[in-house]
């Protein structure tokens, strides 16, 4: 008899050490112990099929709890070893905070490899682009762990064609990953999607995908996960080249200001050459132009250099309105970019 009895959620204490969750996390899975919340949570009990719940939230602010299986979580870590060729015993280093699913992840990999956790002796690890560029430059130790390893998953943000060359030369085999909390983590491995994954282009632009790792449900019931026909549809933009997917940005960072487009993460992606943040743009709001677009650096602007430079490349729209010069630009704890902060930090000043 199949048990429908709704099960109990733990939210996963602070004070938990690596081992501590690793044991719960086990126990989650295989169903001899409560669901595991990876972060605030509003409820208390799941569907018994549920075994990890990570809050996540969109573009807007609105907070989303994505419910997990054990069978979903599985099949994105066999998955992902199918892709890297991982063995039994192979270790993953935890390198990412846990209240991600990226995190979450790693944990999970070294649970289906019955390995240990290693700090600095392993075969593979996940990373965000922040933490290979630094890496890159300060050449010390952790450098040499990421060169030792067999893979190196860089995702979370988007990274720049000359980090990754830069990575790669200097000899870290870095896969890139694509994914999100709805798909259990990176399911696009090198822009490819691993197996049993399926990816579309809808005609908005946006990337849709279906798999065995797609999450069951947002905790709540009152928004939907999945379109009819089992779809997850992203938020992202993307097209496919020789079968191979390309994310060009978000399709919700895109304003309209004086009735023309803009695409944030084009602007910024085009702005920062290296693999270090040092623009971020975001937009406020402007009874003439709707949105205002903005622009902020951790250096200091030359406004007229950077005015010619967009308007040669996106059109006289894409010159920003309000500069903000020599402030740390805020991120995510994952290295994406905060606009909505950033934002806040604008209107205090226009």
């Amino acid at each position: 008899m199949v048990n429908k009895s709704p099960r109990e959620l733990l939210q996963v204490p602070s004070a938990w050490s690596t081992t501590q969750t690793l044991e719960a996390l086990d126990a989650a899975l295989t169903g001899t112990g409560p669901a595991l919340a990876f972060g605030p949570t509003h409820f208390g009990e799941v569907d018994p099929q549920i075994a990890v719940v990570i809050p996540t939230s969109g573009s807007t602010g609105s907070a989303k709890e994505v419910a997990l299986t054990a069978d979903a979580l599985l099949a994105s870590a066999r998955a992902s070893h199918a892709y890297l060729g991982a063995q039994q015993g192979e270790r993953w280093s935890l390198l990412l905070p846990t209240h991600h699913i990226a995190g979450v992840n790693v944990l999970v990999r070294a649970l289906a490899l019955q390995s240990d956790l290693s700090d600095d002796d392993f075969e593979y690890t996940s990373i965000v682009p922040t933490q290979l560029f630094r890496a890159l430059q300060e050449r010390g130790r952790f450098l040499v762990s990421l060169q030792n390893a067999k893979a190196v998953l860089v995702g979370g943000a988007a990274t720049s064609a000359e980090l990754l060359t830069n990575a790669r030369e200097s000899g870290i085999n870095v896969v890139t990953t694509y994914g999100m909390s709805e798909m259990s983590g990176g399911c696009v491995y090198n822009n490819e999607p691993l197996p049993g994954v399926e990816v579309e282009i809808r005609d908005s632009g946006a990337i849709a995908l279906r798999g065995p790792m797609q999450a069951s449900e947002y905790l709540g019931g009152a928004l939907s996960l999945s379109d009819g026909a089992g779809w997850f549809v992203s938020s992202d933009a993307g097209y496919f080249n020789d079968g191979k997917l390309f994310v060009t940005g978000r399709l919700d960072d895109q304003i309209i200001s004086g009735g023309e487009k803009i695409s944030l993460g084009a602007l910024d992606h085009f702005l920062n050459g290296s693999g270090e943040l040092h623009y971020m743009s975001c937009a406020i709001s402007h009874p003439e132009w709707g949105e205002q677009l903005c622009l902020a650096s951790s250096h200091e602007i030359d406004q007229s250099a950077i005015t010619k430079l967009l308007r040669e490349k996106f059109g006289n729209h894409s010159v920003p309105k309000v500069f903000l010069s020599g402030i740390e630009l805020p991120l995510t704890s994952l290295g994406k970019p905060d606009r909505r902060r950033l934002a806040q930090r604008f209107e205090m000043i226009v």
